[in-house]
């Protein structure tokens, strides 16, 4: 499991790629892996902003191209998507790359 900071370079230096295939315009991390409390067993909570709508599989296949690159599975979300409650809580710790 990568670290906070390992996780985040490696979402800097795919984040051109990822503009360019997905039409990502803003990514960053939330939960364990950005309060640094991840363990083996952890996933990778990532928040993604979209420059314009896409569809599911294309929100699946970004999905598995930054599992695939992260080494973790992956639980990504939009702002948009996220419950109510748990809202505020992701905004105020989303480390963007």
């Amino acid at each position: 499991m990568q670290s906070r900071e390992e996780t985040l370079a490696t979402l800097r230096r795919l984040k051109d790629d990822i503009a360019t295939r997905f039409s990502v315009s803003r990514i960053g991390i939330f939960g364990s892996v950005a309060r640094g409390e991840q363990t083996e067993a952890s996933d990778i909570d990532i928040l993604v902003e979209f420059s314009r709508p896409v569809g599911f599989f294309t929100f699946l296949e970004l999905e598995e191209y930054l599992s695939m690159h992260l080494g973790a599975p992956v639980d990504l979300v939009t702002l948009d998507a996220a419950k109510s409650l748990i809202r505020e809580r992701v905004a105020a710790e989303v480390a963007y790359a």
